[in-house]
């Protein structure tokens, strides 16, 4: 059926939530752990597509399947699977596309937890070769090629350092060598990017950012084709169990209608911020997509309809009590390490990365202790240009 209606209306009100007998303006939490039958057929019937059948919610509950069903349409995808982590659904793709002694392509800079999954388990337990590159080159992809290569693994913008690949030009390259792709959509949300419509096998987000958008929940999706959605289901999901809780996927649909207005917010508010601290003197570098002179415009413009709130910028001082010092007097911008909700946040990669990452890898993200990441939320832009003002004046 041909869908007429813009994305921002589907998320608002949309025949997937007119199914309640009762009419129900807000469909119910289905809070339960498991569905009756009325006889053995009944339930063997069930049984044979359990996929798409409420027997057991840890496979299938109506709360949660309908905003699968939302999140799928909203990205162009047949079918999404939601998880009770971001990084759930990133063990989950990764390993439904990997086996013993496979070889991986991924960035320097994708999510550190999702590096930390491949140089700690996928490794050690399965074998894994991994290629780490910058992303920005496809020739340098095309080079780490190898017969077992079995997945190019994506994030667009990469954290941090916020750089781009060239969605279309890499899935491509892909395909031609029979090779799965899985892009982490997270920073861009399907409102602002649609992977999927540009060749992408498999799409996931951390819902607990801008999907969830109010710091309240976490949880991560995976969207797809049907037929890999399924099978997915069938394996990672229902096997390692992470499952997502009816009661959260009820607060994700929540947040699903106020998307496409919060990333407005968020965008217009972060381009100013990121003007802001371009021309301030204190301030080194700035690494955003949505500035004008962003070294990769071009490829912004071609596959991104919009950009997001988070960004980073480098301080011009590598002395760690000054850094400490506009770090500690920051007022509206709070100290938290997750990012996309309703209040804006800050937080320097360096601290976790440093722990987290072997020494080798962390040169390769290039990231010193004067980089900052701020997730700028639904506060007045003025404001927190002043508070950066005011934080920025304590650097001596």
């Amino acid at each position: 059926m041909t869908n007429h209606f813009k994305p921002s209306t589907l998320l608002i009100n949309d025949n997937i939530e007119k199914s309640d007998q009762f009419g129900a303006v807000v469909p119910p939490i289905y809070q339960n752990s498991l569905f009756t039958f009325d006889s053995w057929d009944d339930i063997e019937l069930a049984f044979e597509d359990k996929i798409n059948n409420a027997i057991y919610t840890r496979g299938n509950n109506p709360t949660v399947s309908t905003v699968e069903k939302k999140i799928a349409q909203l990205a162009n995808g047949e079918k999404a699977k939601l998880f009770a982590s971001g990084m759930a659904a990133v063990s989950a793709g990764m390993l439904h596309f990997l086996s013993y002694n496979d070889h991986i392509i991924t960035l320097n800079n994708i999510y550190g937890p999702s590096i930390s999954f491949i140089n700690d388990f996928l490794i050690p337990k399965m074998n894994i070769q991994v290629t780490f590159v910058s992303g920005k080159d496809n020739d340098e992809i095309e080079k780490a090629i190898q017969p077992n290569t079995k997945l190019i693994y994506l994030e667009s913008p990469s954290s941090v350092v916020f750089s781009l690949q060239d969605i279309r030009k890499v899935t491509q390259l892909a395909r031609t060598n029979n090779i799965a792709t899985i892009i982490d959509n997270t920073w861009c949300t399907p409102i602002y990017q649609k992977p999927l419509t540009m060749g992408v096998d498999l799409e996931l987000h951390s819902c607990s950012k801008y999907l969830g958008g109010h710091s309240d929940i976490v949880s991560g999706v995976l969207i797809g084709s049907d037929k890999l959605i399924s099978a997915i289901c069938a394996r990672e999901y229902e096997l390692l169990g992470a499952k997502m809780a009816p009661v959260e996927a009820w607060y994700l649909l929540r947040s699903l209608r106020t998307l496409h207005l919060r990333m407005e917010r968020h965008q217009s508010t972060a381009k100013k911020i990121a003007e802001f601290l371009y021309s301030h003197k204190k301030i080194k570098h700035v690494n955003y997509p949505g500035l004008d002179n962003f070294e990769q415009k071009s490829l912004v413009e071609s596959q991104m309809s919009g950009v997001s709130g988070l960004m980073s910028f480098q301080l011009k001082t590598n002395h760690l009590p000054s850094i400490k010092s506009f770090f500690n007097h920051l007022e509206l911008f709070q100290i938290g390490v997750s990012w996309g909700g309703h209040e804006s946040l800050i937080y320097a990669p360096a601290i976790s990365c440093i722990k987290e990452q072997p020494p080798e890898q962390f040169e390769k993200m290039g990231i010193s202790l004067g980089d900052m990441r701020i997730s700028v939320g639904l506060e007045s832009s003025d404001d927190l240009i002043t508070d950066l003002e005011q934080a920025l004046s304590c650097i001596k």
